[in-house]
């Protein structure tokens, strides 16, 4: 196996263009410009044998933003049948999701 290129700094604080740098160097990890930060600093953790910290905020970034399109799409087709009591709950989750991807996004930020 060819020796992995050295970290200079954390793999959180790196931009993804650095990440992309060193992923492009590692011929383990393919797919690597489709990816995002989160999905690099994964697969670069999992080639340097890191062991990754349990995710406290839940969930990844896509996952929170599909869920968001889903209750924006549920409380739209509420809204639209006259449920005014349904849409109030569909767009509240929407906001607390919406929320979540601050929050996750501050922490990898």
């Amino acid at each position: 196996m060819a020796e992995l290129p050295k970290l200079e700094k954390k793999l959180e604080k790196m931009t993804v263009k650095e990440l992309r740098e060193i992923a492009l160097q590692i011929p383990e990890i393919t797919g690597v410009h489709g990816m995002n930060k989160e999905e690099l600093i994964s697969a670069l953790k999992k080639v340097y044998g890191i062991e990754e910290a349990p995710r406290k905020v839940g969930g990844s970034m896509r996952e929170l933003k599909a869920k968001i399109a889903k209750f924006k799409e549920l409380a739209a087709k509420a809204k639209e049948e006259g449920n005014m009591e349904l849409y109030e709950r569909y767009r509240k989750l929407a906001s607390r999701f919406k929320k979540r991807t601050r929050k996750l996004a501050r922490k990898v930020a």
